[in-house]
């Protein structure tokens, strides 16, 4: 899928939510322990979240076009490239990776 192709499609989907559309992904699985698990659960969130080297657009224009993100906990996860967020759905284009991070560690490198 291309940049384009992700925005016509966002827009037909006429979700009211806002987007980024990003590349150079990695999924962060959150390495936590049941205690902080517990926690992130009871507000509705998963133990994942994206870092993504390269913006390539921002519904909002929080971002600039190169910017680099890291998001909030995963909330949703749809069509094998939509990573939804409280507040903000990330358009995933291109091949990532997936890691596994303590979450103390998230913190300290990003």
């Amino acid at each position: 899928m291309t940049k384009e192709d992700a925005l016509l499609y966002m827009r037909e989907r006429q979700d009211l939510r806002p987007y980024c559309i990003v590349r150079d992904w990695i999924w962060v699985d959150l390495d936590l322990n049941q205690q902080q698990l517990n926690v992130l659960e009871s507000t509705g969130k998963q133990p994942a979240i994206i870092y993504a080297h390269t913006v390539l657009f921002d519904s909002e224009k929080r971002l600039d076009i190169g910017d680099f993100v890291r998001t909030s906990p995963l909330v949703a996860f749809e069509d094998g490239y939509l990573f939804a967020t409280a507040n903000t759905t990330y358009v995933l284009l291109g091949n990532g990776v997936r890691k596994l991070a303590k979450v103390e560690m998230v913190g300290r490198i990003f």
